[in-house]
């Protein structure tokens, strides 16, 4: 199976890691707003040994802040092109293509789906990305669609029962 070779998860930001919604205060301050299971089992993503990255075509100060504090140290934003990026990781960490998995939701994230060795989407991607998704969450984007995936990947590769014992 194709999810036990993958050794980091590279997820989209707007759509994926949150609902899309952008908000603007009146001082023209972005938020936006994160999903706690979500950021949960990224940390058990990185307990297990599989890093994190995110990509994003937009650049928000509260990405940054949220990559973080759950420690996901490859944080690019402003991406048009996200193969590039993809590829840039696989030199500076040794891997292949085929050892990343991708979480997407939108057309821009098309290209790095067919690339990668596994491609998630969210319940509420776009028909023509979840045509391309090896999975498709139940959970949409930023209600749980990372953890969902996270898990998946986790059983995958029989790593979840270890972390579900440290809890019961």
């Amino acid at each position: 199976m194709p999810l036990r070779r993958i050794k980091c998860l590279v997820m989209d930001v707007d759509g994926t890691l949150t609902d899309g919604s952008i908000i603007v205060n009146a001082q023209g301050i972005e938020t936006k707003i994160f999903n706690v299971h979500d950021g949960f089992a990224i940390k058990h993503l990185h307990e297990a040994g599989i890093f994190t990255a995110m990509i994003s075509g937009r650049t928000s100060k509260s990405v940054e802040l949220r990559a973080a504090e759950l420690g996901i140290a490859e944080v690019h934003q402003g991406v048009t092109h996200k193969v590039e990026i993809l590829t840039d990781i696989c030199k500076r960490h040794e891997l292949g293509l085929f050892e990343l998995a991708y979480m997407g939701d939108d057309l821009n994230d098309l290209p790095a789906l067919r690339q990668v060795g596994y491609a998630f989407a969210p319940a509420d991607a776009r028909d023509e990305v979840k045509e391309f998704a090896h999975f498709v969450t139940k959970a949409p984007g930023g209600r749980g669609a990372v953890a969902e995936a996270a898990e998946r990947l986790l059983r995958a590769q029989g790593k979840w029962d270890q972390i579900l014992a440290r809890y019961l």
